[in-house]
């Protein structure tokens, strides 16, 4: 048994689409996971541990004010991040 958070899940998944979007920002692994981190520390954590979990949360994605929340976040991280990048420190 696992426990998944897919709120993190997606985050990822979303971010993996973006950032080509943003050919003048880094993308190495520091700041992908400072993006990461940002943007899944502003949005509700969704945990299963079951099968019939993971069908109703992906169901849930599928809903478009789920999708556009979790873009707003991403994009906000990405801006931020961009500004501010740890690896300088």
């Amino acid at each position: 048994m696992e426990l998944i958070n897919y709120t993190l899940k997606w985050v990822w998944e979303v971010m993996d689409e973006v950032l080509p979007q943003y050919p003048d920002i880094c993308k190495c692994e520091r700041c992908r996971y400072d993006i990461a981190a940002f943007a899944a520390n502003r949005l509700a954590p969704f945990y299963v541990v079951s099968r019939q979990g993971s069908v109703f949360t992906k169901t849930k994605l599928l809903s478009q004010q789920s999708r556009t929340d979790i873009l707003a976040e991403v994009i906000k991280a990405i801006e931020i991040v961009s500004k501010n990048p740890h690896y300088q420190e």
